[in-house]
């Protein structure tokens, strides 16, 4: 079984596209129609899933964060680095070469 490696700030990720996304009283909740499960990504992790909609290093997308929000960048990495290995652990999350093999379907 191949290990999964942690994530680096130079990994490149995406959504996964299919699932269903809806703002609900300020808050991003998604169904994911693989799995049939819903979840609620809260405000913040509602604007993190925005921000990955296209493929962006989770460098550049910490600096943005940390430029929206009264945060620092150690803070910021830590909770971003938490919040896309859950997305990962449920199949939400293309990293680096799984970005290539999704453009190319």
């Amino acid at each position: 079984m191949m290990s999964i490696m942690p994530l680096t700030l130079t990994d490149v990720v995406s959504s996964c596209k299919q699932n269903i996304v809806s703002d609900m009283g300020g808050e991003k909740v998604m169904l994911n129609v693989k799995s049939g499960n819903y979840y609620n990504l809260g405000q913040i992790g509602g604007r993190i899933w925005d921000c990955i909609h296209d493929p962006v290093s989770v460098g550049a997308l910490v600096d943005r964060l940390t430029e929206e929000f009264d945060v620092d960048d150690s803070a910021c990495a830590e909770q971003v680095f938490s919040f896309l290995e859950q997305l990962r652990g449920e199949g939400l999350l293309l990293v680096n070469e799984e970005n290539k093999n999704a453009a190319n379907v």
